[in-house]
């Protein structure tokens, strides 16, 4: 055996690891929010062209104001509002917004975390008068205060209901208290004659009660 053939290889080196590609540049609303308010913006996603961004509680109502007002943004109209309940995550509930602008071809949806323990956030009816009846459904359906709002009386369900219904923790079964039932004006009185019918086509048609 020779003397080359008795001495050990040397061991093969692996190939490099290839690198790691770059991350993908934010879309252009996100990008000018991360520019405006830096660690406000939590985070972002992009689905069909739609654009979604995570803010801070903290300050948000500085943002929407930007959102509304600059006229790259331009988001004049706000379109829903409600919340969602994450039950057992922390934090618990996220109040989401969605955005459309009429002037620029775009739309935004904006989500604010919102810990359990202190469940609210601000209004922005002030910037749009549209949020009145969806921040006050989603505080009675959610729990979820907006600081600001005027008047957060329940729209849906009646004074002296107990808890929250759309809550993950909201018992399916619960038997909420009886109240007394509360007169209503029918727009009709049944079994009165009812005003004739006029139509271009027909002639009147006068509506009565028919007896059994």
């Amino acid at each position: 055996m020779s003397e080359d053939s008795a001495k050990p290889s040397a061991p093969e080196t692996a190939p490099d690891a290839p690198a790691a590609p770059p991350a993908p540049e934010p879309p252009p609303l996100t990008r000018l929010l991360q520019e405006q308010f830096g660690e406000r913006v939590l985070g972002h996603h992009a689905q069909h062209g739609d654009e979604t961004v995570s803010i801070r509680r903290e300050g948000m109502r500085d943002v929407f104001a930007f959102l509304k007002r600059d006229p790259r943004c331009a988001f004049d109209l706000m379109i829903d509002l409600t919340a969602v309940d994450y039950l057992p995550r922390t934090p618990r509930f996220e109040v989401v917004y969605h955005l459309k602008s009429l002037t620029v071809p775009h739309r935004l949806r904006v989500k604010v975390p919102v810990e359990a323990q202190a469940p609210e956030v601000d209004s922005i009816r002030e910037l749009w008068i549209a949020a009145d009846w969806y921040e006050r459904e989603c505080h009675e359906m959610y729990g979820i205060s907006f600081k600001g709002h005027p008047n957060l009386k329940p729209l849906l369900l009646y004074d002296g209901f107990e808890g929250h219904p759309l809550r993950k923790d909201y018992p399916k079964g619960r038997q909420q208290p009886l109240v007394p039932m509360r007169p209503v004006k029918e727009r009709y009185d049944y079994g009165e004659r009812f005003q004739p019918v006029e139509h271009p086509h027909t002639p009147a048609v006068t509506l009565e009660r028919q007896e059994s």
